[in-house]
């Protein structure tokens, strides 16, 4: 089937944004500066701020909160805030990171989340995070093809295809040279990694580096129908709203809710950070904004309770080989529309009310969205969905691109499903609930 110019255009920028955002840092930093050329204004949360009218946004992190103000906010206006986060499966960069035997130098590093970890074998991969000197100051660094987990060779395990089993610890140490390590140091590479900046390896006083694909998003199948690129949970939810935000600003806003954009970090290992969703990032700045429209403490009451969630991560496309995976009656497909992400348990945060607010939006976007519901006998993961839902006490639905591969170092997702997701973002941020 062919794909109209602005999905290919949305996922040709999505691609960039990826490519641009190996690490939550890099994530946010690429978002602030879209923002910027957008004209939204970077706050500083150690300052006052003005209240009123404008474009916002402010990076904690690798979090991002940004946000609309429309002309004819009012103490009680209410808030619609598309959640998503920054951080994906990986490997973190341990402390003495430089390791090494028999002639290999090798990183040390740790699980983070949970990857997929046989697709991260064999592939050309780097570092990249934050450095952060004695004095206090922060470097994003990014290696480029730097690391790899080599596959043990079949003839030295004849039985691998009927059971590959890797131990977290002695096979998920990746090769980055050759020598004794005793006589180099994996932070000298950091360093020298730092682009426009000269850093003394010596005065690296921490560092949050993780581990990245270096391989380039791609779109491919018979019709062009698929695309392929780390990182798509959760980049995809977080680049939608970040278009969706910039276009709607570009509009001039000048009434309905105040549209949020939260970028959180850490879901992945439980949103637990000053940074994460379960942390007060958000409730920090809602507070803020309510306070820079001089709204006392009722009226803040009365507009959490006028706001609405949309909490945006990747979900479960159908699989055609364990089909017996997925609940029988709901079978997502990819380009068949963003997923309403449903479960008995509150596992995700979608109500009923919640779902017909988002039937409504995409019906009058005109785009198609689909349900996803877990297998009984296989529980599903979660979201920020709930932990906003509970924290903040605003209404919230869960929602997202379907995926297959989900955690794996390069997952699939179809070309039309993001710019959709984006199209319904849009209208939901100028729309009250």
């Amino acid at each position: 089937m062919p794909f109209d110019s602005s999905a290919a255009d949305h996922i040709r920028d999505l691609g960039a944004y990826v490519s641009a955002s190996p690490s939550s840092f890099h994530a946010v930093r690429e978002a602030g500066r879209r923002l910027e050329d957008a004209g939204f204004t970077n706050l500083d949360e150690l300052e006052p701020w003005e209240g009123g009218p404008g474009s916002f946004f402010i990076i904690r992190d690798g979090a991002l909160i940004a946000w609309v103000v429309p002309g004819g906010a009012g103490p009680t206006t209410g808030f619609n805030i598309l959640g998503a986060h920054t951080d994906s499966p990986s490997f973190k960069l341990k402390p003495k990171p430089t390791t090494g035997a028999h002639g290999w130098l090798q990183a040390g590093v740790e699980v983070y989340g949970g990857p997929l970890l046989n697709s991260w074998l064999d592939r050309e991969l780097q570092l990249a995070g934050r450095l952060v000197m004695l004095d206090g100051t922060e470097h994003l660094t990014e290696t480029g093809p730097l690391l790899r987990f080599p596959q043990l060779a079949i003839h030295l395990d004849r039985a691998v295809n009927e059971g590959l089993t890797l131990d977290k610890q002695r096979h998920m140490n990746p090769v980055w040279g050759l020598g004794n390590p005793a006589d180099f140091d994996l932070l000298d590479v950091l360093a020298s990694s730092v682009p426009d900046a000269s850093v003394d390896p010596a005065r690296i006083g921490g560092y949050d580096v993780v581990v990245a694909d270096t391989q380039a998003p791609a779109v491919f199948g018979g019709s062009g129908e698929f695309f392929a690129s780390g990182r798509l949970d959760n980049l995809s939810s977080t680049h939608a709203g970040l278009a969706a935000l910039i276009s709607h600003a570009s509009g001039g806003a000048a009434s309905g809710p105040i549209a949020v954009l939260a970028a959180f970090d850490h879901e992945e290992i439980g949103s637990n950070s000053r940074s994460g969703a379960c942390g007060p990032i958000l409730e920090d700045v809602l507070v803020r904004i309510s306070d820079g429209l001089g709204a006392s403490v009722s009226q803040r009451r009365q507009a959490m309770s006028a706001s609405f969630c949309v909490s945006a991560d990747a979900g479960h496309a159908v699989h055609p080989n364990y089909a017996e995976r997925h609940d029988p009656a709901n079978h997502p497909v990819l380009n068949g529309g963003p997923l309403l992400k449903i479960n008995a348990n509150q596992r995700y945060a979608t109500d009923a009310p919640g779902a017909a607010f988002w039937a409504r939006l995409c019906s009058e976007a005109g785009v198609p969205f689909q349900e996803f519901v877990s297998n009984n006998a296989i529980p599903c993961g979660s979201t920020i969905g709930p932990l906003t839902a509970t924290r903040l006490g605003i209404r919230t639905v869960d929602v997202g691109v379907p995926l297959l591969s989900m955690h794996s170092a390069r997952e699939l997702c179809g070309v039309e499903d993001p710019r959709r997701l984006a199209a319904v973002t849009e209208l939901f941020f100028r729309t009250a609930a």
